[in-house]
């Protein structure tokens, strides 16, 4: 078993659940994503970012808008739909409960 495959698929278990809380924070377009997520040490590319943010958007969970740019083209930001929050409101309960349930076990000595 290699450990970087190990590491790579908990970070994509996350992801969607990271970039539907930074864009609880307000819209954003893909650079940013990204940007707020390298910042936080989740090392991820376009590539990565940009079929899930499709796939966030065609489940309803987000929307979004083209916004000229001063510094190049348009760019697209995205935004949650009230779906997308109550999406997340229950992804935030779940990771509540998995965070401390992970913690538990960490910390038990038995």
């Amino acid at each position: 078993m290699k450990l970087e495959n190990t590491k790579a698929q908990m970070r994509k278990g996350i992801l969607e659940f990271c970039i539907l809380t930074i864009l609880k924070r307000g819209d954003a377009y893909t650079s940013e994503l990204l940007s707020v997520l390298k910042d936080a040490k989740l090392l991820v590319v376009e590539g990565t970012v940009y079929p899930l943010l499709t796939r966030l958007k065609n489940a309803g969970l987000l929307s979004y808008r083209w916004e000229e740019s001063t510094s190049g083209p348009p760019r697209k930001y995205y935004a949650l739909t009230e779906t997308g929050e109550l999406f997340l409101k229950e992804l935030n309960t779940t990771w509540g409960d998995l965070s401390f349930a992970v913690d538990f076990i960490i910390m038990n000595k038995k």
